[in-house]
C-alpha cells in the first residue's frame, strides 16, 4: 500500500483520534500524580539553591571579609561588592548587592566563599513586582541570614561529610 493511501485511510477512519483516546482511557483510572500546591509540597533536594543570604558569627560580626572572591566568580555578574577598612586593620563590606534577575542561581558563589558568608538558603517561595524588588541589598541579605540562620546552619552541618 503506498504512503499517500495509508495516509487517506488513517485519516478517514480517525485512527490518530482512536490511539489518543486508548491512551487516555489507559491513565484514566490510575492514581492523580497532581500535587495541591499551596497545602503540599514536593519534597525538596538537600542542595536546593534559591534565596541567598549573608551569614554572621555568633558574637553577631557580619561573616564577610570582602575578598570578592564570590563578584569574580559569578558568571553572570549579578554580586557587587565595596569595601572599606575599619580601624582594626580588618577589611568589610560597605555594600554588597545582588540582582536575582541576573543570578543563574549555580551555586559558584557560595563555593568559593572561604567563610560561608554568602550562602543559597532552601527558600523558593519569594517574588518581585517590579524588577527593584529582586535587587538584594547587604541588610536584606542580612535579615534573610537572621531569620533562617539555624536552618543554614542545620543544612551545612548535614552537608558538611560530602565537602
Amino acid at each position: 500500500m503506498s504512503g499517500g493511501l495509508k495516509n487517506f485511510i488513517n485519516s478517514f477512519f480517525l485512527i490518530e483520534l482512536f490511539k489518543g483516546m486508548a491512551l487516555t482511557g489507559r491513565h484514566f483510572l490510575s492514581r492523580n500524580i497532581t500535587v495541591q500546591f499551596p497545602e503540599e509540597k514536593t519534597p525538596q533536594s538537600p542542595r536546593f539553591r534559591g534565596l541567598h543570604a549573608l551569614r554572621r558569627y555568633d558574637n553577631g560580626e557580619e561573616r564577610c571579609i570582602a575578598c570578592k572572591l564570590c563578584e569574580a566568580v559569578c558568571p553572570a555578574m549579578a554580586i557587587t561588592i565595596e569595601s572599606d577598612q575599619r580601624d582594626d586593620g580588618s577589611r568589610r563590606t560597605t555594600r554588597y548587592d545582588i540582582d536575582l534577575t541576573k543570578c543563574i542561581f549555580c551555586g559558584f558563589c557560595e563555593e568559593s566563599c572561604p567563610v560561608d558568608s554568602i550562602v543559597e538558603t532552601h527558600i523558593f517561595e519569594y517574588h518581585g513586582e517590579k524588577r527593584g524588588d529582586l535587587y538584594f541589598t547587604k541588610d536584606m541579605l542580612l535579615a534573610v541570614g537572621d531569620r533562617y540562620e539555624s536552618e543554614i546552619a542545620q543544612r551545612k552541618a548535614a552537608d558538611a561529610p560530602y565537602r
